[in-house]
């Protein structure tokens, strides 16, 4: 990568001395802000260290705490032997009933998806329970690796029963599920989901891109359609660098 200053920006970054804001802090916004102006686009490299001490005119420790920071934020990337490099946007994702494929594709991202496998058989307890209907029911199994401009993104477990869409292995490399299932009249009107964490096994993290027991996002969801009938269970788990939910809060009536 080029000289950082070829982007017209001062040789150094305004830093407040006196600020009880941290200085790392500081110069870990100014990189962000670096990487939000397209100064370092995705995919670039971060300029070498002395290049960045020289530009930003702090100490070594503070640089690389800084920049430490911004890869446990998920904006930067080390590599060993490839140098730091600026990772795409992380996805945050509203808290509403949409499903994966539609929130990348609004978020301008390409998404794809890999069918690790598909499989039709009766529902087990678990699953017939979550989904309210009797055991044995028979359902559509299957598991798909998620995708973001061909980065690992999510690793996505899930069970429709056939009565309810009668889906192909085939449908499922193209399409988000909840455009199929609205195709089929089953369009999720109301979801009951629980979001948690938990450390990732080898498998997992091993598709993931993640090391082993790496922290994991998890999504465990139950969706009805506006008759009520139930129409999807799934069990899905997110990189917590490239994903986060996204919630809007409000106040209720006060008591007391």
């Amino acid at each position: 990568m080029g000289d950082a200053r070829d982007a017209g920006a001062p040789p150094r970054a305004a830093l407040d001395r006196g600020s009880p804001v941290p200085l790392y802090f500081q110069v870990a916004r100014r990189l962000q802000a670096m990487v939000d102006t397209g100064e370092l686009p995705v995919g670039s490299r971060l300029p070498n260290e002395a290049e960045l001490l020289d530009r930003l005119g702090v100490s070594r420790p503070t640089l690389r705490r800084a920049v430490s920071y911004l890869v446990e934020q998920g904006v930067l990337a080390r590599k060993r032997g490839a140098g730091t490099r600026v990772l795409p946007r992380r996805v945050e994702r509203p808290v509403e009933l949409t499903s994966l494929h539609d929130d990348l594709a609004r978020a301008g991202r390409v998404p794809a998806t890999r069918l690790r496998s598909f499989e039709v058989g009766p529902a087990g307890d678990a699953v017939a329970s979550a989904l309210g209907v009797p055991f044995g029911t028979v359902v559509a199994r299957f598991e798909r690796l998620r995708l973001a401009d061909g980065e690992p993104l999510a690793l996505m477990t899930n069970c429709v029963p056939v009565d309810v869409l009668a889906l192909r292995a085939e449908d499922l490399a193209a399409r988000g599920l909840y455009d199929l299932l609205r195709d089929a009249g089953h369009a999720p009107c109301r979801a009951r989901q629980v979001v948690g964490a938990r450390a990732a096994t080898r498998a997992e993290a091993q598709l993931l891109g993640e090391a082993r027991g790496a922290p994991v996002l998890t999504m465990v969801r139950t969706a009805w359609d506006g008759t009520g009938t139930a129409v999807e269970y799934g069990a899905h788990l997110y990189r917590p660098a490239r994903y986060a939910f996204e919630l809007t809060l409000t106040a209720g009536t006060a008591h007391g």
